[in-house]
């Protein structure tokens, strides 16, 4: 039970940092391929920067498996964790790097207790967008036959790709490319798939609240007409004709003028 206590106090402890750290990432891979021209010096703190991140999200995953109550139970719940701090070990390349890091922060960000699913899905597309555009310009720029030449082609791409509408006016022509366009429409539909859902849910929420507080008026309503009945049978009984005084004739010979004679 300590074990566990003190994995969720670690968890929640560096929520902050790693998501800060993550923005970090997203400067240092951003830089190099938006300023190709920058100072050596600035291209080697951005990998630095990259390595240094993914570095320490794999000393999280690292602490968190010590600290759990059951070193192979959290390795099986957590696969894409492992994948994302072994991917990078496999082949050095900044694109896994990427893929690692962007797998690391959306597991953390889904963990975050105060995140709410429409702030997830909207930060999902958004960094989405920024990253596949920041790949594919990366790798399509020196392309002998690439036409995603700036960062407008590659962002115009990487929107109507995720959109899934595909206009075929930038369309990447290298295997890696075409890779990141794969990932990036799997992405795509799935984002839109939970946008979808998330408004179909809200609109049958909305009008299941309705329905809820109609039928609620209706048994008000319904509960009162029977106070009412209740109420006027009530009024009834007691003003009915047993419990009225009785008032004697004008000629009745029991009256008391006759009683006198």
């Amino acid at each position: 039970m300590k074990q566990r206590t003190a994995q969720v106090r670690w968890e929640e402890r560096m929520h902050t940092p790693l998501l800060s750290l993550a923005l970090a990432f997203a400067v240092a891979y951003a830089v190099p391929i938006v300023v190709p021209g920058a100072d050596p010096w600035v291209h080697a703190v951005c990998q630095i920067t990259e390595w240094v991140v993914w570095g320490t999200f794999a000393v999280d995953y690292l602490v968190r498996l010590v600290l759990a109550p059951s070193a192979w139970l959290f390795v099986r719940s957590h696969p894409l964790d492992l994948i994302a701090v072994l991917l990078p070990l496999v082949q050095p390349l900044r694109l896994l790097r990427l893929v690692s890091t962007l797998l690391l922060v959306g597991r953390r960000a889904r963990m975050a207790p105060q995140i709410t699913l429409t702030t997830y899905v909207g930060g999902a597309v958004v960094g989405l967008l920024m990253f596949g555009s920041l790949a594919v310009l990366h790798v399509e720029r020196d392309a002998p036959e690439g036409n995603i030449k700036t960062l407008g082609d590659a962002v115009w791409w990487s929107f109507t790709t995720m959109t899934t509408v595909g206009y075929g006016d930038h369309a990447p022509t290298t295997g890696l490319g075409r890779m990141l366009a794969v990932g990036l429409m799997l992405s795509g539909i799935a984002l839109l798939g939970v946008v979808t859902a998330n408004i179909a849910a809200w609109f049958i929420s909305r009008f299941e609240r309705d329905d809820a507080e109609e039928r609620r008026r209706t048994a008000l309503l319904e509960a009162l007409t029977r106070e009412v009945k209740e109420l006027r049978a009530e009024v009834g009984r007691l003003t009915g004709p047993a419990a009225a005084p009785a008032v004697p004739a004008q000629g009745d010979a029991s009256g008391p003028d006759n009683a006198a004679v």
